[in-house]
């Protein structure tokens, strides 16, 4: 599975109903250290299959969802699990460090 782009009028249904742990970035096209995770959670949306749900929300086009969850800074990560935030982090991480904190909280 890959990303999936998710929308302020898509942010319910893909990400608090999903029935799979998602794991939300909140990010921008000129944003540089959003720029430097997007490949590594490609390829943890890749490792991870059905398991769990990456999910982008580019912050300038919605604007809604990211002030909904008080977003200040960019990247922002969350962890949602059965509709709930279960963690968050900011800011940009290598792979391995994204990837232990999936595991962490899923």
């Amino acid at each position: 599975m890959s990303t999936v782009a998710v929308t302020d009028e898509t942010f319910d249904a893909e990400v608090r109903n999903s029935d799979v742990p998602v794991v939300v970035d909140f990010w921008a096209e000129w944003c540089g250290p959003c720029k430097q995770i997007g490949p590594a959670l490609e390829e943890l949306a890749a490792e991870y299959g059905d398991k769990i749900k990456i999910a982008k929300v580019d912050v300038d086009s919605n604007p809604n969802s990211a002030a909904a969850m008080g977003v200040r800074g960019i990247p922002a990560l969350f962890i949602f699990k059965d509709g709930q935030v279960v963690s968050n982090r900011a800011g940009a991480a290598p792979k391995a460090a994204l990837q232990s904190w999936i595991e962490e909280s899923i």
